[in-house]
């Protein structure tokens, strides 16, 4: 079996500042932008990688999602606890003070883990967790 990954998922609630987030400040770019039913979905990724994508989804849009499940969910964007993905760079220190100088919500500065990777972690407009570690 050969499996590569494609696309991940993470939630959004403000297309526009999803945008923002990740095609103005991260530099990825739009790939498709959809919508349907009132919803929208927009995918991104980073250039030069175009098998790679992040499908920027609402988060409540599954079929079979009751009222109390679409309250969790929002409850756990606004906490930060619900999505998250690690990206990489080749220039942490830059990448980082770029989302410093924005409105970016940081998480935490530039550190050495004591699992061998210097990281560091912000929140999207969304309230998923984006860790960014420095390449190797």
């Amino acid at each position: 079996m050969n499996l590569s990954i494609h696309a991940s998922f993470l939630p959004h609630n403000d297309p526009e500042a999803s945008l923002a987030f990740y095609r103005d400040l991260l530099g990825f770019e739009v790939r498709n932008d959809v919508g349907y039913g009132g919803m929208r979905w927009i995918t991104v990724g980073p250039v030069g990688q175009p098998a790679v994508s992040i499908v920027l989804a609402p988060p409540a849009a599954y079929p079979g999602i009751t009222d109390e499940e679409r309250r969790t969910i929002a409850e756990m964007m606004a906490k930060g606890t619900y999505a998250a993905i690690l990206l990489a760079t080749p220039d942490l220190e830059g990448t980082f003070a770029k989302l410093q100088a924005s409105d970016t919500e940081i998480v935490q500065e530039p550190t050495d883990q004591p699992y061998g990777v210097r990281d560091c972690a912000v929140r999207d407009p969304a309230g998923s967790m984006i860790r960014i570690q420095q390449q190797r």
